[in-house]
């Protein structure tokens, strides 16, 4: 069997790795690649997966735990993308509040497919607004448990990945550079953008010819992790639009607006939430990572009578009042002459995780 190269790249929630992740993977197949992807999530219904999905590539998904805790799981997936999608390059994107990677996943994967996989120095995304907060000692708005997870990320990856660097200055994110490496000397730092392709074929050269993955191992404590996850909510849910014709941009952005200022009223930290609303060839997404100014939008879904909206979200609240917020909204949204239907709904908090494997030693690289 073919070696096949695997590049993993995590990195606290709204960090932007899967719209990222699909720029660099449509780079690889431009060079005549072929790729898979897999996501991951402790639910299925995942905007990642539809999304990915609409781009021709072969994704596979592993829902109900993370990675590390469902490493099993993992292997199946990166089985089925190498035979359905012959991949030479599977690249794949583990649960935004996972850390401790390289310890429950890099190493276990060394030692146990060093003939099968090539495996990449470990990268974990970072957007500036959240990083200069997390390096200046704050929260990035977080709870201390869940920026304790953000810090434990940056500090057991390979290569620090400075996000959306369209935001910042060139002076200004030359500093934040150094600042990182600063406080990271170990780690390479690099910047990227998935809007204007900044610094992407420079990181896809670094982890395409690269096998150092996972040179360090984190100090976790696993009842500060535990209780990082388990402030935030978790809601995934499908849902089926019908009704009048509709501008589902406008609706779209109305919908994350009006979840956004209960989240701001009521002081809910948000991780992230995303959706994707789909009217047969058209869609739309949306990301909302922060307060407010934080939304953006991508494509459009154009006007029609029905569409189909994916929406995940996590808050720091309960599963119980996350899902009450979402199902209100979706009601005032779609009162008059429109309908929704839930096809698939999911709210939730993780349960402590409990890694497949956890290796307390550096297994060595190999090529």
């Amino acid at each position: 069997m073919k070696t096949t190269r695997l590049i993993l790249v995590g990195g606290f929630l709204g960090a932007g790795k899967t719209t990222m992740l699909w720029e660099a993977a449509s780079r690889i197949m431009n060079d005549g690649k072929r790729v898979g992807l897999i996501t991951n999530d402790q639910a299925s219904e995942l905007v990642d997966t539809a999304l990915l999905l609409r781009n021709e590539v072969k994704v596979a998904e592993v829902s109900g735990s993370c990675f590390c805790c469902n490493f099993n799981g993992l292997i199946s997936a990166m089985k089925q993308v190498r035979e359905e999608a012959n991949a030479d390059v599977i690249i794949a994107e583990p649960v935004g509040s996972c850390t401790d990677l390289s310890a429950t996943i890099v190493q276990p994967l060394k030692e146990n497919m060093k003939n099968e996989l090539l495996i990449s120095p470990l990268s974990v995304m970072a957007d500036p607004a959240h990083l200069t907060d997390i390096l200046n000692g704050g929260t990035a708005g977080l709870h201390p448990s869940a920026a304790y997870i953000f810090r434990k990320q940056l500090e057991e990856s390979d290569i620090i990945l400075i996000s959306k660097a369209d935001l910042l200055e060139t002076d200004n994110l030359a500093l934040l550079k150094e600042k990182v490496k600063l406080n990271y000397p170990d780690a390479d730092v690099m910047t990227v953008s998935a809007i204007t392709g900044e610094g992407i074929e420079e990181w896809l050269k670094e982890v395409m010819n690269r096998t150092d993955a996972g040179q360090r191992l984190a100090e976790v404590d696993y009842d500060i992790y535990a209780e990082g996850e388990a402030v935030l909510g978790w809601l995934n849910c499908n849902v089926e639009l019908s009704g009048e014709t509709t501008n589902w941009d406008d609706f779209a952005t109305n919908l994350l607006k009006d979840l956004s200022q209960q989240f701001d009223r009521l002081k809910a930290s948000v991780g992230h939430v995303k959706l994707i609303l789909e009217a047969g060839d058209n869609y739309l997404t949306g990301n909302l990572t922060g307060r407010g100014e934080t939304l953006n939008f991508r494509g459009s879904a154009g006007t029609s009578a029905k569409a189909r909206l994916t929406l995940n979200a996590r808050v720091e609240m309960s599963p119980e009042a996350l899902e009450q917020i979402v199902l209100q909204t979706l009601t005032a949204v779609t009162k008059g002459n429109l309908k929704f239907k839930i096809v698939a709904l999911r709210s939730l908090s993780p349960g402590r995780p409990n890694p497949t494997y956890r290796f307390k030693h550096i297994v060595p690289a190999f090529d």
